[in-house]
């Protein structure tokens, strides 16, 4: 099966965002710079500290990341959210109260129907997250 990873698009904060994810998420984070590029040479002298590309990774999840956007600039919507599947009620909970640090808690950590515990918020970087924890199988009625 092929693999979909979530690519965030920032306008100059991708360095700061990929470190609050990591301080967040844990993971290993590499950062290329506009600079450190071949891209170097054709790009203005105050774009060089952009991010070009940022990898957020562990054995669980890819985050991937860029300062680079199109003429039309940065548009941020609520048509695509990042799912965060979490393996304890502990680590949900922790990740839910770290994320949302600085932006807005737009669906409280609750007991679902589906037995999982279920929460969305909005970073600080205006990102759109769900965050779930399965708690096995669905309780029937």
């Amino acid at each position: 099966m092929k693999t979909i990873y979530s690519y965030l698009s920032f306008n100059g904060n991708c360095r700061e965002a990929m470190v609050f994810y990591k301080k967040c998420l844990g993971g290993e984070l590499s950062l290329q710079t506009i600079g450190e590029s071949p891209l170097s040479e054709t790009m203005p002298a105050k774009m060089k500290k952009c991010i070009l590309h940022a990898v957020l990774s562990n054995k669980e999840f890819v985050l991937m990341g860029t300062d680079m956007v199109s003429e039309s600039g940065l548009l941020k919507g609520n048509a695509v959210s990042l799912v965060l599947t979490c393996s304890s009620e502990k680590e949900i909970r922790e990740c839910y109260k770290k994320l949302s640090q600085g932006g807005e808690q737009t669906h409280p950590l609750e007991n679902t129907f589906w037995n999982a515990l279920f929460g969305g918020l909005t970073d600080k970087y205006g990102n759109t997250w769900i965050l779930n924890y399965n708690r096995g199988e669905i309780k029937q009625p």
